[in-house]
């Protein structure tokens, strides 16, 4: 991979392999990779992330002291140009492993507001929820539990997607539409990365 390109962490926070959300997720890869960027697909459900203990051992030293497979994980945060996550809605929130993965970036809270490093350079992120049907509570769950770790590793989100009514990957397949709008997103977060180069 060129030193220039624009590498894009896209994460796929569902528990269950290619379902609606990773199926929207691979389009928002097309989308980065058409526009010339490159993406690293992280897969929750095929890594082991242990939950956050609440040791605060990371206010210490800015680094967790479990061992798993979150250290690739914080690799390749820290490489990545941009971030984004894709994932279905469980009970207003995110599934469990996703949620593991946020809460252990508790270190890239510790670092900045204990331990005084300097904040993290800006990227930009994006977001893709879908749900099913029947939940009165929406997105807002998902949405600001992932604007939340966002505003810890420096993010600002740009774009988002969010998919209504849908409990079935097979009726996604009706809704090109909403495909094109995923690649877009994927393309959306290129730009934006070469723009802040260019400025």
């Amino acid at each position: 991979m060129s030193p220039d390109a624009v590498r894009v962490l896209c994460i796929a926070g569902s528990p269950r392999r290619h379902g609606a959300s990773e199926l929207l997720l691979d389009a928002c890869i097309e989308g980065v990779e058409g526009a010339g960027g490159t993406a690293d697909k992280l897969v929750v459900a095929e890594l082991d992330i242990a939950p956050c203990r609440g040791c605060n051992a990371c206010s210490d030293t800015g680094v967790c002291t479990v061992r798993d497979d979150m250290d690739d994980v914080y690799r390749r945060i820290d490489l990545a140009d941009a971030i984004l996550v894709a994932s279905p809605v469980f009970f207003a929130s995110v599934p469990a492993g996703l949620k593991a993965l946020y809460d252990r970036c508790q270190p890239y809270w510790a670092r900045v507001y204990v331990l005084g490093h300097p904040r993290p350079a800006r990227r930009p992120a994006a977001m893709l929820f879908v749900r099913g049907g029947g939940d009165p509570y929406g997105f807002d769950g998902a949405t600001l539990t992932t604007r939340s770790v966002f505003a810890v590793l420096g993010l600002d989100v740009v774009g988002q997607v969010l998919i209504d009514d849908v409990d079935n990957p097979s009726e996604l397949l009706e809704q090109p539409e909403t495909f094109e709008l995923a690649r877009q997103l994927g393309s959306k977060l290129v730009a934006e990365v070469l723009q802040g180069r260019d400025s």
